[in-house]
């Protein structure tokens, strides 16, 4: 494991929604650079930064044209060697963001492989044998060249599937992963990374990392495909992490990822507690966070202490958590991210609470998920400090409230959720057994039933965490001798006679015997 991986707090950049530098209004790279103080100012020493590749844009970035050259909106590639720079002068981290499943239809490789004429690309994607025969289980492309054959799809038409073999061919056109067509897509992935490695990233958090080896069921080829990328990190890159978009974090971590976050869709019951049509962490106290610690009970098992459980704050592909929570609901919320294990992910503007967008037409293929991409909300000033283009030309509409929360309101504010969160980030630094790696046991998750309860320890030192979003006053038993208080939100807990009460609404951590 890197060893700024012990106690990384992660902030994610969505670039074109960031900080506009030249007018143009997107977001670009030398606008980041100017906000890396704020960055820091919250406690965040890592950043995620969502691709920022030559792209068509037909999925936002995430359909890559060229892996190796930044998107001229975005910048150049000395001004993403620059950013890497100021990231670390500041004893901070970045990880970018690593698409290896599919690429544009306008990328080279893919230009190549629609020739009918055999060449060294041929084989780089998914292609059938026949115009006419579709590969099972996925959508595809055809008619678009002389080649005969469908070629596979990852999720728009744009996207087509880079070849990394099958775990289990049956078809005549099905390669195995150790094939030499899907051993030179690897390589030439591998090869992605080293370059940006090399300029001084510091790792990649990685797209559908689980989707590459088809016809894997089990898991298997893919665990075996990273276990090769991790072995080639280790032997050249020891400090570079991996962070993966798998969502089964015993597999995940298996395959040597160092990191998995838990995602809004497969079988972590993450949505439970933020976006469901009653969430955990509402006030109303009819959600149910029962299911989602089982799953994570499994999977922390499961994981053997190999790697680190995520849970973001949210991400450019999920609802906003403030279009379910006010502000007292979102400074519970992150009471729980910011103390559980794992590295926790802040989306861009989630820490003061921006809200998701609605009734926005799609931009650049985010459909239901532009309203989360809305320009980020700096000030009172024009377009909200993002950019000093015309309105019109902005990326994504602002959220039009005249009310929107912005970062300078929230610094004047000292019961502001940017407060809170640095207050909660500050209490974490201070305490090992709240970091990372230190472990966690939880003392009550019932059916539903509030508060949630769980103690973190790292040697010597014990935590106990109770957390009540419910407005009721609620408890539980537990027999705990109590030394100190260490943070509180709301009124906190009593303790005595070998029971918990939790008040309404609040938050305690405490030092425990």
């Amino acid at each position: 494991m890197p060893r700024w991986l012990d106690n990384a707090i992660f902030y994610q950049i969505y670039p074109q929604s960031f900080c506009d530098s030249n007018g143009d209004g997107i977001g670009d790279i030398k606008g980041i650079i100017s906000k890396l103080d704020y960055v820091k100012s919250i406690g965040s020493n890592a950043i995620w930064l969502n691709p920022c590749f030559v792209s068509p844009f037909g999925d936002a970035g995430y359909d890559v044209a060229d892996y190796l050259c930044v998107a001229p909106r975005y910048g150049t590639n000395q001004d993403l060697k620059e950013l890497f720079e100021e990231v670390h002068k500041r004893d901070m981290h970045i990880l970018l963001d690593l698409v290896p499943g599919h690429t544009s239809v306008e990328h080279k490789w893919f230009k190549e492989s629609m020739k009918p004429e055999k060449n060294q690309f041929s084989d780089r994607y998914v292609w059938t044998d026949s115009v006419w025969e579709q590969p099972e289980g996925m959508n595809c492309i055809r008619g678009i060249s002389q080649r005969d054959g469908c070629c596979a799809v990852n999720f728009f038409s744009t996207q087509p599937a880079l070849n990394y073999g099958y775990y289990k061919p049956e078809k005549p056109w099905q390669m195995s992963a150790e094939d030499e067509a899907p051993k030179a897509t690897l390589q030439a992935m591998t090869d992605v990374m080293r370059f940006w490695l090399e300029m001084g990233c510091d790792g990649f958090r990685v797209d559908m990392a689980a989707s590459l080896v088809k016809n894997d069921v089990d898991g298997k080829g893919n665990i075996g495909l990273w276990n090769k990328v991790r072995k080639m990190l280790d032997s050249e890159f020891p400090e570079a992490a991996i962070v993966s978009e798998w969502g089964e974090p015993d597999k995940s971590l298996q395959a040597g990822f160092h990191m998995d976050f838990l995602l809004h869709f497969g079988p972590s019951r993450y949505n439970d507690l933020f976006r469901c049509e009653e969430p955990f962490f509402s006030k109303r106290g009819k959600g149910n966070a029962a299911g989602f610690v089982k799953k994570y009970e499994e999977n922390y098992a499961k994981s053997g202490g190999k790697g680190l459980i995520c849970i973001p704050s949210g991400n450019h592909d999920m609802d906003r958590l403030a279009r379910k929570f006010d502000t007292e609901e979102l400074k519970i919320c992150f009471a729980f991210l910011l103390s559980v294990p794992g590295a926790p992910f802040i989306y861009y503007g989630d820490e003061i609470g921006m809200r998701y967008v609605e009734g926005l037409t799609s931009v650049e293929g985010g459909y239901g998920r532009t309203g989360s991409r809305s320009p980020m909300q700096w000030d009172d000033s024009a377009n909200a400090g993002f950019s000093v283009a015309p309105a019109e030309k902005l990326y994504i509409p602002l959220d039009p409230d005249s009310e929107r929360p912005t970062v300078e309101k929230c610094m004047n504010d000292s019961n502001s959720l940017l407060k809170e969160i640095q207050k909660l980030i500050k209490v974490r630094n201070e305490h090992r057994a709240l970091q990372s790696g230190g472990k966690i046991e939880f003392v009550f998750a019932e059916e539903n039933r509030y508060p949630l309860a769980f103690v973190r320890s790292c040697g010597e030192e014990k935590i106990l965490a109770v957390i009540n979003p419910s407005g009721e006053e609620c408890g539980f038993s537990l027999d705990v001798d109590i030394k100190e208080s260490i943070y509180r939100l709301g009124g906190g807990i009593r303790s005595g006679g070998g029971k918990i009460t939790a008040m309404p609404q609040s938050v305690e951590f405490s030092v425990i015997g």
